[in-house]
């Protein structure tokens, strides 16, 4: 839109099917948004309107929410989705507070999409191999890209914590700072759009699949959750002696009870379960404990008013507002219902049956089509929309014939 028709204040309108366009550009069936796919009206948010930083030319970028024409915020909104989920706590006087891990690659132009992903070449003029996890060392050549990320992040109001290599090779993490839970997935969103854009100003591509490389750790959005009253700001996670309250207990409960039947909004895409079936620290189950990296629900070592649940199913493929809505959600069902967790595990453990998750889209939608919960806490137009569009990516993959069957399979008998 031109600024004049965004300064008049111009209503910008958009086809309801959108909201469920696939990756690959098609839609499902017309009867999943509205046989006339009427409009919507996208309103945006004051609060999030940003001057692109890395444009050559004066550009912005505006955060809307997406309404029906009758007023209501539409179903079919993820955005809208978790602004309902908080108000959901608000109503008993809570407020969630979260942070998210972002982790994502950097590579060369990858022009020929059958080829493997490779990293940039370093001012020593050799590829990274591996070696560099947790490393300070500049011989990547990254130092200019990375400037102005930093840079970037400032014009745009986003506050980092820390910047760190990964295990994977030229793979980063950040974590952004923690807070209301609809700041965090904004927030979330404009990193990784700026990463995108900066990248290509540098020569270079971000990846944020869940598992662009072979034999190499994939990429997660672990999402840090604590919840706080309203009117004091005191955690609800500890009592008055800094021990677990019971609506910490209830809390772990509810995402035990749900992670299952949400696996597929937090792993979307064929490809996150790659990341889940090879678990080096990429849990795929619904266990929890203190301080374990190999539990899906971990509690991180703090201070009692720091006290917070990390989910770790999410990849750094799922969509911010929909991942985080469906883990808050999780854990209000269960603070509600007073459902009660399973006993942490320590150390090397077997998963149980009963808290292990789907490892392939088609298990995950199976489960989510099934689910009674996902329908009550999301209702049912998103839910089926929702599964129908991840049903025709599904059946896309499906549809390919992929380099390792041609490779293994044709000389068969």
């Amino acid at each position: 839109m031109t600024a004049e028709g965004f300064l008049e204040g111009r209503r910008l309108q958009l086809a309801r099917g959108v909201m469920l366009q696939c990756i690959m550009g098609g839609y499902p069936p017309a009867r999943f948004y509205g046989s006339d796919d009427g409009d919507l009206a996208l309103v945006p948010d004051p609060a999030q309107i940003h001057r692109l930083p890395w444009s050559n030319h004066p550009r912005a970028l505006a955060i809307c929410d997406a309404y029906e024409l009758t007023g209501e915020s539409s179903n079919l909104s993820t955005r809208g989705q978790l602004k309902a989920v908080i108000a959901r706590y608000a109503a008993i006087g809570l407020a969630p507070v979260v942070a998210t891990e972002l982790e994502f690659f950097v590579f060369a132009p990858n022009t020929d999409s059958t080829q493997p992903f490779q990293p940039p070449t370093g001012l020593d003029g050799r590829r990274e191999e591996g070696h560099s996890a947790f490393s300070v060392s500049s011989n990547n050549g990254l130092r200019p890209f990375f400037r102005e990320v930093y840079e970037c992040m400032v014009a745009l109001g986003l506050p980092r914590d820390t910047f760190m290599h990964e295990m994977g090779v030229s793979q980063f993490e950040i974590n952004l700072l923690h807070g209301d839970p609809l700041l965090l997935a904004d927030q979330t969103l404009l990193f990784k759009h700026m990463l995108k854009e900066v990248a290509l100003k540098h020569g270079l591509i971000v990846v944020c699949m869940a598992k662009p490389l072979a034999h190499t750790p994939g990429s997660s959005m672990h999402i840090h959750q604590s919840i706080v009253e309203i009117d004091t700001g005191r955690n609800v996670f500890s009592d008055e002696t800094g021990q677990p309250s019971a609506t910490f207990r209830h809390f772990i409960g509810g995402q035990q009870a749900a992670m299952a039947d949400f696996t597929a909004l937090f792993a979307p895409n064929v490809n996150s379960y790659q990341r889940l079936c090879h678990p080096f620290a990429s849990p795929n189950n619904a266990c929890w404990s203190h301080d374990n990296r190999s539990a899906g629900l971990r509690i991180p070592a703090s201070s009692p008013v720091a006290r917070r649940v990390e989910n770790r199913l999410p990849g750094a493929d799922a969509n911010p507002y929909l991942a985080i809505a469906a883990s808050l959600a999780s854990g209000l069902y269960g603070i509600e219902h007073q459902l009660q967790p399973d006993e942490p595990i320590q150390g090397e453990f077997q998963v149980p049956d009963k808290l292990s998750l789907p490892c392939t889209l088609h298990a995950a939608l199976e489960r989510l089509k099934r689910s009674q919960l996902a329908m009550e806490l999301f209702g049912k137009e998103f839910i089926e929309g929702y599964i129908a569009s991840k049903t025709m990516e599904l059946t896309s993959f499906q549809d390919e014939i992929t380099p390792w069957e041609r490779r293994v399979l044709a000389a068969q008998a």
